[in-house]
């Protein structure tokens, strides 16, 4: 027997999409076999090929996208609702809608008359491509990354995306890690407090501002960067676009004192300057820890080989990639045992840019028990890792 409001959600679906004010779709609340995946993240793109679909779905340690077009995407959708998903969450330009299944088999469809997220609206000959942060925003013409027409400029045109991207991670782990949220509605992310977020290493700011745009007054950002020059230009941006709540502080990240915060970032901060920064960010308090780290090259000189892996680690390439992996894998496994439930993923395609791994930390629970330290330092030895800065840091002896 068809349930009307499983209909409703799915006519509205379909008529976002044929009108061309659809964003995103989120569906929960998962009930398939699978028991890593969490949710799925459906999103347009356009492709050389025409307008798609975009399907991310979100495991526990991992995403799996694939792309569809448009009949297609919605006939999966139209599958997966109410069986292996029991809830939806749909964003437009227009409206959003919610579609939640109850514990006695029933459903209901909610539909709220306001879009949540601040993207700008698809134009008729070109409806696929909507962004979370618009642009035409004037502090991207600033920054150098768009025209005066709102383009992105070519050199810039792969930092266009990666800010688009970062905007998109952010907002799924700003819900994630406040909960009290609610999910349709991403203006109550921080509706409880303003949120205190860091960005250690901001560089240019590119990725600061995007996050201002992102949250508006409902965070208090802060941008800290040790070339004097930059921090002078993205203040001076900030005030001309009217961010008060962004600012921005000359500093390296080790020396730099953190009050209590909510949100630690350091994107591409080198070799250990990541580990500072996460440190920071734990001793601070910080609810939400995000690194895209680069330049692994403390354990390097540390590797020792396992016989099986001899000859294989007498390459240069693969001991570099050996010690990338051997850090992120050390710091990710750190995390968890300080008390973080840790995501590792990929940032950014790689076509874009190398420097694409990103770990994601969420506090969780209480430091971990005696067993998993055990297992942290049998990774150490296997790989004889004697000292780690995050490791130090943590008070963490890799060795005991």
């Amino acid at each position: 027997m068809p349930q009307p409001a499983r209909e409703r959600f799915l006519f509205l679906l379909r008529t976002s999409v044929h009108d061309g004010c659809f964003t995103r779709l989120t569906l929960g609340k998962h009930r398939g076999a699978d028991a890593t995946l969490q949710k799925l993240l459906v999103r347009p793109v356009s492709l050389k090929t025409g307008p798609h679909f975009s399907f991310v779905w979100r495991h526990t340690t991992r995403d799996i996208t694939k792309n569809f077009p448009p009949d297609e995407a919605l006939a999966q959708i139209d599958a997966l609702l109410g069986t292996d998903f029991l809830d939806a969450y749909l964003f437009t330009t227009l409206w959003d809608a919610q579609f939640q299944s109850r514990p006695d088999g029933s459903a209901r469809t909610h539909l709220t008359a306001s879009p949540t997220l601040a993207v700008t609206a698809p134009s008729a000959h070109d409806r696929a491509k909507s962004y979370l942060i618009p642009a035409d925003s004037r502090w991207l013409q600033a920054l150098g990354v768009t025209n005066a027409h709102g383009q992105p400029r070519e050199h810039m045109a792969d930092k266009f995306r990666q800010i688009q991207k970062f905007a998109e991670l952010l907002t799924h782990l700003l819900t994630e890690a406040f909960p009290g949220s609610q999910p349709s509605d991403s203006s109550h992310v921080t509706s409880h407090k303003s949120l205190r977020i860091v960005d250690a290493g901001s560089g240019k700011g590119y990725l600061t501002f995007a996050l201002a745009a992102l949250l508006g007054d409902r965070a208090a950002i802060r941008g800290i960067e040790a070339r004097p020059e930059l921090v002078a230009l993205c203040n001076r941006v900030a005030r001309e676009n009217h961010l008060a709540h962004l600012t921005f502080t000359a500093g390296t990240i080790a020396d730099t004192p953190l009050d209590s915060l909510d949100v630690l970032i350091a994107l591409h901060a080198c070799d250990t300057a990541t580990d500072d920064a996460l440190a920071q960010g734990i001793a601070a308090g910080a609810r939400l820890l995000v690194v895209a780290p680069c330049c692994q090259k403390e354990l390097r000189p540390q590797l020792t080989a396992p016989p099986v892996l001899a000859d294989a680690l007498q390459h240069g390439i693969f001991q570099e990639r050996q010690a990338e992996f051997v850090t992120d894998a050390l710091r990710a496994q750190l995390l968890e045992w300080a008390g973080y439930r840790t995501k590792v993923f990929e940032f950014i395609s790689t076509e874009h840019t190398a420097k694409n791994v990103m770990i994601a930390a969420i506090k969780a629970h209480a430091p971990a028990d005696p067993a998993r330290a055990a297992r942290l330092r049998d990774f150490a030895a296997f790989y004889g890792i004697r000292h780690q800065q995050l490791a130090a840091h943590l008070g963490f002896n890799l060795q005991a």
